[in-house]
């Protein structure tokens, strides 16, 4: 009976790990501050590689990438999603906030990560014009590289 038991137990743990799915639009738990293990750079970005990406090709910074992204402010409001936007955005990363530019050519294709921008690599503390202000977080996905 006990062995019974551990394995219909065992089962439905297993499918409930299957099954149950996180929405990727909502705020991760570490949107607040970059974990401590999180890669830092000298201008203050700071990442996690979410997963890990093939290849040895970085963009530059005039490049033209394709990504999937979603961002949040750090109380967890979503701020933008490629997804609203019909999918995968493509743009030269010359043309984003300083975050991006920098953020973007630690990447290669297929790599998706974490970043944290302060922000003075953002849009500033207080942009006005309907612009998030203070540190802001994004999942990028980086589908391709020109």
């Amino acid at each position: 009976m006990l062995r019974r038991t551990v394995a219909v137990m065992l089962a439905l743990t297993f499918i409930g790990a299957c099954t149950v799915k996180e929405d990727p639009l909502s705020a991760p738990r570490d949107v607040a501050a970059p974990p401590a293990d999180a890669l830092k750079t000298a201008s203050g970005l700071a990442s996690k590689v979410l997963i890990v990406g093939v290849g040895t090709v970085h963009p530059g910074p005039e490049s033209t990438v394709t990504v999937n992204y979603v961002g949040w402010s750090t109380d967890g409001k979503m701020i933008d999603a490629s997804s609203l936007h019909g999918g995968p955005q493509t743009f030269k990363l010359s043309q984003v906030i300083p975050g991006w530019t920098e953020g973007l050519q630690l990447m290669v294709k297929a790599e998706k990560r974490r970043f944290w921008i302060p922000a003075k690599l953002a849009y500033g503390e207080n942009p006005g014009g309907g612009d998030p202000g203070g540190m802001l977080v994004f999942d990028i996905e980086l589908l391709e590289v020109r």
